[in-house]
C-alpha cells in the first residue's frame, strides 16, 4: 500500500520533471491546482442549490437555462458544456448518470466519485432505476416517476433535491450543509437538518 507520503513525493518528484523539461511551466502547475483545489468542486453545487432554494426568481432561471444561472454565480463549465438542473418533487425523482463513459459538471460538482464512472452504477442506472436507489439507501414512494437523465460530452445534468422538511428558516449559508454532492447526482436526498 502506498502511503501519502510516497505519493507527495512521487508528485514532487514528477512535477520537478516536467519543469526541468520544459514540458510545463511552474504558473500553469499552480493554475491546475488551485482549479481543482479551490474552483471545482460539489462546494460550487450546494451553493446553486442553496440559492434556488432561497431565491424564486434565481430558480426559475435556474430551471429554464441553468448555463446561464450557473454562470451567473461564477461557476462556467471546465469543458464548454451545457447544464440542464432537474427538479425532484414529491412525485418525480431524477437521477443522473452517464451511460457511456463519465461525463459530469465539474465546474458544480468537482471529480466524479469513482462508482459513477463504473460500468455497473452506468449501466443499472438506466435500467434499474430503483433498484440502485435502494443501493445508496435512497426511499422513494411507490407512486413517484423515477427519471433518469444521460450525461453526455455536451450536456451535463444536475438535480435540484427537494429542500429538506424543517430548513425552512435557515440562511443561504447554512442550507449549505444540506447539500451533498450525491443529492445533486439525484443518488441520496438532501440531509435533514
Amino acid at each position: 500500500m502506498t502511503s501519502d507520503a510516497d505519493v507527495a513525493l512521487r508528485v514532487r518528484a514528477l512535477e520537478s520533471l516536467l519543469l526541468e523539461k520544459g514540458l510545463v511551466e511552474a504558473p500553469a502547475i499552480d493554475e491546475i491546482i488551485d482549479l481543482f483545489e479551490n474552483r471545482l468542486g460539489p462546494q460550487n453545487g450546494a451553493k446553486v442549490i442553496a440559492r434556488a432554494w432561497t431565491d424564486p426568481e434565481f430558480k426559475a432561471r435556474l430551471l429554464a437555462n441553468a448555463t446561464d444561472a450557473i454562470v451567473e454565480m461564477g461557476y462556467e463549465a471546465v469543458q464548454g458544456e451545457d447544464m440542464v438542473v432537474v427538479e425532484n418533487t414529491p412525485r418525480i425523482h431524477n437521477l443522473v448518470v452517464c451511460t457511456l463513459c463519465s461525463c459530469f459538471p465539474w465546474a458544480t460538482l468537482g471529480l466524479p466519485p469513482v462508482w459513477y464512472k463504473s460500468a455497473p452504477y452506468r449501466a443499472r442506472a438506466a435500467s434499474d432505476p430503483r433498484g440502485v436507489l435502494a443501493e445508496f439507501g435512497t426511499a422513494i414512494a411507490d407512486d413517484a416517476e423515477v427519471r433518469v437523465w444521460d450525461s453526455n460530452a455536451e450536456l451535463r445534468y444536475m438535480v435540484l433535491p427537494e429542500r429538506p422538511a424543517g430548513s425552512e428558516g435557515m440562511s443561504e449559508e447554512d442550507l449549505l450543509a444540506l447539500v451533498t454532492r450525491d443529492s445533486m447526482i439525484g443518488v441520496s436526498h438532501a440531509v435533514t437538518p
